[in-house]
């Protein structure tokens, strides 16, 4: 343990006597749990099916406090590291799990080296700790800006029947425990240099009771007031990012979506100003009835920007974007809608929020400020405030307005989701939601981006509400049982 100015020696007399009873009673809880049968392994399958939902194949992950190691066991990881106290559970974790890389230490003094992580997993371990603080201090140097710290924790409500089936040999013996909040955790979080992203409830019922179980732990646990008794509190963080130490500037890629848009083609080309390292423009051309096609091809000719335009494939919206985001050249993707409904002038703010890191996923809002009059019609506007507020109780992160257009992702987050599309399926007209689900999927930070909405000046739009609406509507359906309700 890494002693600061204002701890003593009878402070670190403390934390060794506290050490050393806790490597004797794990060690001791090891050697039990070879003969042991109780509920807890009912609730540690649990704790896999999430843990495999949260954390896609091929990550490398890290475990502190890993016990027997088939927590980290059970994920596909390209690389797994677990590190834990106690040397019989190290022992039995080698001995069960040998290509698993298993390390005895303990969690306040970590050393391991110049390894980094995408996922660093604190199970059950937060409530056992004499300093967390100190603990989520020692994981840090392992994080790379992508990283994701997990943790997942006792609640409180669970003191009283956790110490009775405990007496009655159903759950494993503890010592005094750390009773933290999910506010407590977020505090600890927040002082450490990470933020908190979301957090959650998980394991209404720890036992096998057919029915019973999948009942309440995939569907009730997800709503008031069953959640608030679940056994478990899970929270996922990032670490809070520091923009001074940053390399280059990035390369920004603007891809612009036009059916039908040809009287905007101009103002486009002329508006959007150059970013970062250098801007390009990729417009898909989607088959328009007007010129849009020549109007694109005649201002990439006379200027002398970096502009490509590509024929859409497919149809629809989110065809196009995916050919341009094919396209793409840039380490930011952003999306603008030809439309000009939301003013290029306001690009700049999208990437500088997420070159600052005040986000992973920067969408634009068009629900704050005042509209132009006809810019949206007042179903679309109904429809809108409605899928925002399903959607942020969804994905359990605020977003405002899930339809607008413009959107900024990091190129290599675009990717992963790209790579992983086959999970929510292929029948989002629009791409929105796409992206919005692959990048909660991903567990990135959402931030809202206000824009002001402005009435289009040429065309007509390209949305049927009806029947678009009715696709977005089976799309949440499915959607909330992919992400919510597993």
């Amino acid at each position: 343990m890494t002693l600061n100015s204002t701890q003593t020696p009878a402070t670190h007399a403390a934390f060794t006597a506290y050490s050393q009873a806790r490597i004797r009673h794990w060690d001791a809880v090891a050697r039990e749990m070879d003969s042991w049968q109780s509920w807890g392994r009912f609730y540690a399958r649990r704790l896999e099916q999430v843990y495999r939902f949260l954390i896609s194949p091929g990550q490398r992950v890290l475990e502190v406090g890993c016990g027997q190691g088939d927590l980290l066991a059970s994920l596909d990881a390209e690389t797994a590291v677990g590190v834990d106290f106690s040397a019989e559970m190290i022992t039995r974790a080698k001995s069960s799990h040998p290509d698993v890389t298993f390390v005895e230490a303990d969690a306040h003094n970590l050393d391991l080296g110049e390894q980094t992580f995408d996922w660093i997993i604190l199970s059950d371990l937060v409530n056992d700790l004499w300093d967390v603080a100190g603990v989520l201090e020692q994981v840090k140097p392992y994080c790379l800006p992508q990283t994701r710290l997990v943790l997942n924790y006792y609640s409180r409500v669970w003191e009283l029947p956790l110490a009775a089936a405990r007496l009655l040999h159903l759950a494993k013996p503890n010592l005094e425990q750390n009773w933290l909040t999910s506010r407590d955790l977020d505090n600890l979080l927040t002082l450490t240099g990470f933020e908190s992203i979301r957090s959650w409830q998980e394991v209404l019922l720890p036992l096998p009771v057919p029915l019973l179980e999948p009942l309440s732990n995939q569907f009730l646990a997800r709503l008031w007031p069953f959640k608030d008794l679940s056994l478990a509190n899970f929270t996922i963080a990032r670490p809070i990012p520091d923009p001074e130490q940053d390399g280059e500037k990035p390369r920004v890629s603007v891809v612009i979506p036009a059916r039908n848009e040809a009287g905007n083609i101009p103002e486009i080309y002329r508006r959007i100003p150059e970013m970062g390292a250098g801007t390009e423009l990729i417009f898909v051309e989607g088959h328009s009835k007007d010129d849009t096609y020549a109007a694109i091809e005649a201002v990439i000719a006379a200027g002398e920007r970096d502009a490509v335009l590509l024929k859409q494939p497919g149809k629809g919206k989110a065809d196009a974007v995916r050919a341009g985001y094919s396209r793409a050249q840039g380490d930011i993707l952003m999306i603008l809608d030809a439309d000009l409904s939301v003013a290029p002038e306001s690009l700049p703010g999208f990437v500088n929020a997420i070159v600052m890191g005040k986000g992973e996923f920067i969408n634009g809002v068009r629900l704050v400020y005042p509209m132009e009059k006809q810019a949206m019609r007042f179903f679309n506007f109904i429809g809108n405030k409605a899928f925002s507020m399903v959607f942020s109780w969804l994905i359990g992160q605020q977003i405002k307005d899930t339809l607008c257009g413009t959107k900024v992702l990091w190129r290599r987050d675009y990717e992963l989701i790209a790579a992983n599309r086959a999970y929510f399926g292929d029948f989002d007209p629009f791409g929105d939601f796409d992206l919005i689900l692959g990048a909660v999927k991903l567990n990135r930070k959402l931030i809202d981006f206000p824009v002001r909405y402005q009435a289009r000046t040429y065309g007509e739009t390209n949305i049927k509400r009806w029947r678009h609406g009715w696709l977005l509507l089976k799309m949440v359906g499915f959607a909330a049982r992919r992400i919510k309700f597993v």
